[in-house]
């Protein structure tokens, strides 16, 4: 089983299309495959090639609404809010972003995220996937000393600790894995990620 899982591609279809070439189970689109809630029709050409196996958050540039509607139209999963079992894993989905200066579509208070995320406490083993990165760490710093990832997302790695997280959102630090106690953690980037679920142990 094999897990391909992307972020912040922000309209740039030629990668979306690369990553969608690469062999893979699932594909996880961990929030802003586009900008401003602007071009989900030419996002949903690209991604009804792979289908329901497509499992899609939205970003703070995305609405919950519209995202649902791309995942209808074009016959992929919304995974916002959602989870599944996968080789014994539970994977689970948390899209948008805390408060941003931008006031982009998808963003909750801090309160919000926290209550969004609280369902996800029961599961385990647990793969945890947000739009949003945990505040300061490595995955959300956007330049020296500035940092703009989520306190609650934080707070919930530190107190249920899943086995894996990933994330996107802050561009400067795509690619960036980090340890958080137990957690393995990673900003996925429009570089992607492939996890192989062989190489994980229950």
């Amino acid at each position: 089983m094999k897990l391909l899982l992307f972020s912040d591609i922000h309209n740039d279809f030629a990668r979306l299309g690369e990553l969608l070439s690469i062999e893979a189970d699932y594909y996880v689109a961990a929030g802003d495959t586009v900008t401003w809630d602007r071009g989900y029709e030419e996002a949903g050409q690209v991604l009804r090639t792979r289908g329901e196996r497509v499992l899609m958050l939205p970003g703070n540039h995305e609405s919950a609404a519209h995202t649902a509607a791309l995942c209808r139209k074009f016959g992929l999963q919304y995974f916002h809010e959602q989870s599944i079992e996968l080789e014994g894993f539970q994977v689970a989905g948390l899209g948008y972003s805390n408060p941003t200066p931008f006031n982009t579509p998808g963003e909750y208070s801090e309160p919000e995220m926290a209550s969004h995320l609280k369902p996800f406490a029961a599961l385990n083993p647990l793969i945890l996937v947000c739009h949003c990165p945990p505040r300061n760490t490595k995955l959300d710093r956007v330049r020296e000393g500035v940092h703009a990832g989520s306190q609650a997302v934080a707070d919930f790695i530190a107190r249920h600790q899943p086995r894996l997280f990933f994330c996107g959102h802050i561009h400067e630090a795509g690619g960036v894995e980090e340890r958080i106690g137990a957690t393995v953690a990673r900003n996925l980037g429009k570089q992607g990620y492939l996890l192989d679920f062989g190489k994980l142990k229950l």
